[in-house]
């Protein structure tokens, strides 16, 4: 046997490996006792079972496959702490920097179906629910145990180092992590970011995507008076805040979901985006909902719309009381909303814009409070190792990969791809229609035990291939031939 027969023979025993951790039962077992921890990072009373995720979950599992991990305190939300790990074979070696989150979001146990329950993991056909089972906790799972699978192959040798940065506050936006990897870049200095979370496009196509639209959250408020005054008396001479607010929001958007406002609009889609998205269909799934194919940007494919543009949303609007209304002209009106953009968008303006929209069309009683705001990220499509990913992908799968130049929601993919100053790819374990943040989040059996064997290949390439890369990147600028690191 040749020595590349002899490397693919390995590379495929790795990956068998990782996908007997699925068919032994090994991975509902591990993930059945994370999910079992009540780590709500909205819930402050809390806090004791999102440290013990980290101390007495992550960390011994980590430590397994020769991690070396400390606990880091946030400087912003103290409950939500951080665990910094590293596994250094060679300091001249190739690293890696992987990401995963413990917290989860509220499980309104009331609100499951019956039979099943958030913080127990259950099986129903090639559904595994429970809260964290898509987000993030099956996904971090997966990749762990894949790396394990890898780590036992290659004789417990990588040929590559990996580094870890473990949050426990995604849910309530992620705060503290970009100071902590400021204060820790040294520590967290790598070649490489490679994490899993969100989606893939659909459950039966593997999926990469290089950063993330971006996010800015803000309130608009119209306040005119004190109390509200009856309707019959006053109705016809006291202008509705509703009423008024309303009609601002419908300067900002079309009828049909268009962005009127030309400051949060994006630049024109590129044509190496559209070449990306050209065969990637939007739904299809499951419980997935129907398309209006007539709402948003006209011109645009839907997976352009949600991939490639600009969309703003109102998340929640009041006056008065909905659930108890009175025949009364209610003095405030309020709407949350929020815009996902893309790169090139004029986002730290995005108050300003809306400022000076509302006074251009007479709306000076609407004012603007912006909230939150996260960046949006993208690695070069054409980059090395998004080559390399597919590559790798395909090659373990058998299938064409879909190439998403960055996701439709927004992960913190600024702090690794700016503050860190490194390439990102995420290649997701979940489905659109995971149920994720609502009742009933699952994880699809059939996407985690061919998601093992991806990682577990992905793992395995990195030792073959990784130095290269690096060193290819640093002499063309990151610009490499489809063909330069295709897994044979």
């Amino acid at each position: 046997m040749t020595a590349s027969q002899t490397t693919r023979a390995t590379r495929q025993q790795a990956i068998d490996a990782a996908m007997h951790v699925y068919d032994s039962g090994a991975l509902f077992s591990d993930l059945a006792r994370r999910v079992a921890f009540k780590t709500e990072s909205q819930n402050p009373d809390q806090a004791d079972a999102l440290s013990a995720y980290l101390t007495d979950e992550i960390a011994p599992t980590l430590s397994a496959l020769g991690f070396t991990s400390r606990v880091a305190a946030n400087p912003v939300a103290g409950r939500a702490l951080f665990l910094v790990a590293e596994r250094i074979e060679d300091p001249a070696l190739p690293t890696v920097l992987t990401y995963g989150h413990g917290d989860v979001v509220r499980g309104y146990d009331e609100q499951w179906r019956a039979g099943i329950a958030p913080w127990t993991l259950s099986k129903d056909g090639d559904r595994w629910y429970g809260r964290g089972s898509a987000d993030n906790k099956g996904q971090h799972s997966i990749n762990f145990a894949s790396l394990a699978a890898v780590l036992a192959a290659r004789g417990g040798k990588l040929g590559y180092n990996v580094k870890v940065i473990f949050e426990t506050g995604e849910e309530i936006g992620s705060p503290g992590l970009d100071e902590v990897c400021a204060a820790e870049r040294d520590a967290l200095a790598a070649d490489v970011f490679i994490a899993s979370d969100g989606p893939r496009v659909s459950a039966e196509r593997p999926t990469v995507f290089l950063g993330s639209r971006g996010g800015v959250s803000f309130e608009l408020l119209v306040d005119l008076r004190e109390g509200g005054h009856h309707s019959g008396n006053w109705g016809g001479v006291l202008r509705n805040p509703a009423i008024v607010l309303s009609h601002a929001i419908a300067s900002l958007v079309d009828r049909n979901g268009a962005i009127a406002v030309e400051g949060l609009r994006p630049p024109p889609v590129s044509d190496t985006v559209r070449r990306a998205l050209a065969d990637i269909e939007l739904g299809g799934d499951e419980d997935s909902p129907e398309i209006d194919p007539n709402w948003g940007e006209p011109g645009l494919t839907p997976t352009e719309r949600v991939i490639a543009w600009n969309t703003l949303e109102v998340l929640a609007f009041k006056a008065g009381n909905p659930d108890a209304p009175v025949n009364a002209i209610p003095p405030v009106a309020k709407a949350t909303c929020q815009l996902r953009f893309v790169v090139g968008t004029d986002y730290t303006r995005v108050g300003a814009h809306l400022e000076a929209h509302f006074a251009q069309h007479g709306f000076r009683e609407v004012k603007v409070k912006v909230t939150h705001t996260a960046a949006a990220t993208r690695l070069d499509p054409d980059d090395a190792w998004v080559h390399w990913a597919l590559d790798s992908i395909r090659t373990t799968t058998g299938k064409k990969p879909a190439l998403l130049p960055n996701l439709g929601g927004t992960v913190p993919n600024d702090v690794f791809a700016e503050t860190l100053d490194l390439p990102t790819l995420w290649v997701p374990h979940s489905y659109p229609a995971c149920a994720q943040h609502a009742p009933n989040e699952h994880l699809l059996g059939s996407v985690a035990r061919e998601a093992l064997g991806v990682m577990a290949g992905l793992w395995w390439d990195l030792g073959d291939n990784a130095g290269a890369i690096v060193a290819t990147r640093k002499t063309h600028d990151g610009h490499t031939p489809v063909s330069s690191y295709a897994v044979l």
